[in-house]
């Protein structure tokens, strides 16, 4: 009898294994595709995964499910995400609450980087940073000024503990070396009403959502949080050119599996999506949500931006003490 051991035994489990995987993909997808958004219908995540979704089905033939699970600050959805099976009929919709929800957990049921396969960055969207009207600061080096020389007396507001809000808060503290109060709301529409009024006196809040108050004058802009200048708002500019580079946060949005994904299953979607990002009526979408697209949005690329970010937010919350 023919017998394999050794390196012959490695050798053939590795083909075996490979051949799965390439027969899995040929004829991928067989059937609907579940992807978790752990946020709520109609935020930014939820946009951007339903945008998508309907193209997707059209190139599959497979109806791309799109599965709201909040709660806990996302640790639901993800976490969800995290333990179904890798066979990339489940992925999850992440953004930057996705990684701080893990950190802020003493228990957290997922590691954010590591026990995710990365599918594809999808999407950048920036924050407007907005100031009260009767704020007497002109620009954000006035901001961070006045903060600085007022420890505790101002304040800023967010959707909640984690959000995007909340993160782009943070770090404006960082970079200002300021102690600003973080307020939460449940609701967008009392942060901004809050705002104006004066009692809360800046918010970091996505394009999309502060646009409309900014552009009825109830509300002033002083700059956008993303690493390039927003195409909503050309004139504003980026906290870098503004003076304080530190403060620069983009609301990051991408695709990602369990951990063991196959390679080929991977390539499949982050190509396939790819494609569908280059075409002008779905960019065109995704812009009027505030959302830019990524220059790069391989796995790799995107697997590397959520270890940065990472790294970040790990030093964020020891820094500033969140909790």
């Amino acid at each position: 009898m023919f017998r394999l051991t050794g390196v012959r035994l490695k050798c053939f489990a590795a083909g075996v294994l490979l051949q799965a995987g390439l027969a899995g993909a040929a004829d991928y997808p067989q059937r609907p595709i579940r992807v978790i958004v752990p946020l709520p219908p109609g935020t930014a995540s939820d946009f951007i995964a339903r945008t998508l979704s309907v193209p997707l089905s059209d190139v599959y033939k497979q109806q791309i499910v799109i599965d709201n699970r909040p709660g806990a600050g996302g640790l639901i959805g993800s976490g969800l995400g995290a333990k179904a099976t890798a066979d990339g009929y489940t992925m999850v919709m992440i953004a930057p609450p996705h990684t701080m929800a893990a950190l802020l957990n003493p228990n957290p049921p997922y590691h954010p980087v590591k026990d995710f396969t990365p599918v594809a960055g999808i999407a950048l969207v920036p924050n407007l940073l907005v100031v009260s009207p009767n704020l007497p600061v002109k620009n954000v080096l006035d901001l961070a000024t006045l903060l600085r020389n007022n420890p505790g007396k101002y304040n800023y507001a967010s959707l909640g503990v984690g959000s995007l809000a909340h993160i782009a808060g943070e770090i404006f503290n960082r970079a200002a070396k300021a102690k600003s109060v973080h307020i939460p709301f449940k609701f967008i529409g009392d942060a901004i009403t809050e705002t104006m009024s004066d009692r809360v006196h800046f918010l970091l809040f996505t394009v999309p959502s502060a646009s409309p108050i900014v552009r009825e004058g109830r509300l002033r802009a002083l700059a956008v949080s993303g690493s390039k200048r927003a195409s909503a708002w050309p004139d504003l500019p980026t906290m870098k050119e503004a003076g304080l580079p530190e403060a620069t946060s983009d609301g990051w949005f991408g695709l990602v599996g369990p951990v063991g994904v196959p390679n080929v299953i991977v390539t499949q979607l982050h190509d396939d999506i790819a494609r569908l990002l280059r075409d002008a009526k779905i960019r065109e979408a995704l812009a009027k949500g505030g959302a830019e697209i990524p220059n790069d949005t391989t796995p790799a690329a995107f697997g590397k931006l959520m270890q940065v970010e990472y790294d970040r937010y790990v030093r964020l919350v020891k820094e500033a003490g969140l909790k």
